[in-house]
Formats: structure tokens, C-alpha cells, sequence
């Protein structure tokens, strides 16, 4: 048995999450029937991270475990070629250590977040960032990100449906720059609770609008209910962008 780990890009605008589901069609269930039909063995795929309905992926890392012997750049191929015409690809593919897992070996997710910030419709980003139309300022948004920054109960940045045993989590970054008529959030953690990225990037583009005080972001945070939150943005404009390990 040998272990490979991927690394996957995906449009996820066609899917309901990268997990797989009973419902719909996701990017686990595509990748483990093209595993299937290269290796002829019933595929199982771990991810380091869950994405939902319409989120992207630049550089997701999964595993998979294999009996046939096939070398990775095979397997990648192969894997690819089955993919075909589907949004998804893998980018790199390698042999790592048994006890190595996607999910639970992983010590750090990133995050971006696109808002294209401009009033004519979007063309090439359809599906690939939010659009605001009014103006942001992205400044004031960055100064109430700082609020966010650290270890805090985020019962206010999560989704009714977390099953996450615990709202508290450690928030590494969340920095707000932009470029252009392009705004990027980046946030950063060991993990994330279900939906805590859009939720906080809602309430930093209320700030942006002027709709809320910076300070109005801690206010929220300090109240530690999903009552209190002002905008869970759309999934348009998330990428999953790094998982880290030792």
C-alpha cells in the first residue's frame, strides 16, 4: 500500500463542497471515481480541509492510499486525464510517509478572499469574486480586522451548522489590502469554523461601506451570537490557498 499525497486545484462554482454528499455532486466524489478507474480499487480521499457549495481551491492537499503499483506522476496523470472537461486538476502529486495525514497532520490553513470593487458587471470573474459596486475603504476595513486577530470565542463568525465542539479558535491573520479596483483578504489559522471566513469578510465589507464603525466589529465578536453578525458574504470569491505541515 503506498500513500499519495495531491495537490488540487478547483473551480468549485459546479459542486456542493469539496466533501462528498448525498445530494449533489462534490470535487472529493470526482477525484476518488477518477482514482477508481486508474487503479481499479475503491478509493477513499482525505482532505486537509472542507470547502463549501461554490468555494475554490488553489493548492488543497489530500491523500489517497493505493495497492497498485503505479509511480505518482502516473497517477497524476492518469487522474487528470479522467477529470476531463471537470474544473478540477491535480498540480503535484507525491509519495509522503504512512502515517502522514491530509486533515489531521495539517498544523495551518490560508485563506483569500476577492471582492472586486468596481460597478460595471463582471466578465472573466463571474463566479470567481463578490462584486460591490460602492466604494470601499479598504483601510477602515483592515483596522477592524485587527479586532478578529488572535484566540476569541467566534460564535458570531459560525454557521448554525458548525460541528465544531468548540467556537474558539486562534486566528493568525486577516490582513486587508488592495490593488487596484481589487480587494484581497487573507486569513490564516490552525483552523477555521464552518463559514468564519465569509462571516468575517461580510462584516469587514460593512465597515468598508461605512455601514458599520470599525470598532462595531468587536462589538460583535464580544457579543458570541450568530444574532449579532451584519453579512455572511457569498462563496464567490473564497480560495482555499495553503495547508501547512511540519
Amino acid at each position: 500500500m503506498t500513500r499519495f499525497a495531491f495537490t488540487i486545484e478547483f473551480d468549485g462554482a459546479p459542486y456542493m463542497g469539496l466533501q462528498r454528499q448525498s445530494h449533489g455532486p462534490s470535487v472529493q466524489q470526482s477525484i476518488e471515481e477518477a482514482v477508481a478507474a486508474i487503479t481499479g480499487e475503491d478509493a477513499r480521499i482525505h482532505a486537509a480541509g472542507r470547502t463549501d457549495t461554490g468555494v475554490h481551491a488553489l493548492a488543497m492537499r489530500a491523500h489517497v492510499d493505493v495497492e497498485k503499483d503505479i509511480d505518482a506522476f502516473r497517477l497524476m496523470e492518469g487522474v487528470n486525464a479522467k477529470l476531463r472537461p471537470e474544473p478540477i486538476a491535480v498540480t503535484h502529486c507525491e509519495v509522503v510517509p504512512d502515517d502522514w495525514h491530509a486533515r489531521f497532520s495539517c498544523i495551518g490553513r490560508s485563506y483569500v478572499y476577492r471582492i472586486v470593487n468596481r460597478r460595471a458587471p463582471l466578465t472573466l470573474d463571474r463566479g470567481k469574486a463578490w462584486q460591490v459596486a460602492k466604494p470601499l475603504d479598504h483601510e477602515a476595513m483592515h483596522e477592524a480586522a485587527r479586532h478578529l486577530v488572535g484566540r476569541h470565542d467566534f460564535t458570531t463568525f459560525r454557521s448554525v451548522h458548525c460541528q465544531a465542539q468548540s467556537p474558539l479558535k486562534t486566528l493568525d491573520r486577516l490582513d486587508v489590502e488592495r490593488e487596484g479596483e481589487e480587494i484581497r483578504i487573507h486569513a490564516a489559522a490552525r483552523s477555521f469554523l464552518h463559514h468564519q471566513v465569509r462571516s468575517m469578510v461580510g462584516c469587514l465589507t460593512l465597515v468598508g461601506l461605512g455601514r458599520w464603525e470599525p470598532d462595531e466589529v468587536r462589538r460583535a465578536l464580544e457579543a458570541r451570537e450568530r444574532q449579532a453578525l451584519g453579512l455572511n458574504a457569498p462563496p464567490d470569491g473564497l480560495y482555499f490557498v495553503e495547508a501547512k505541515y511540519e
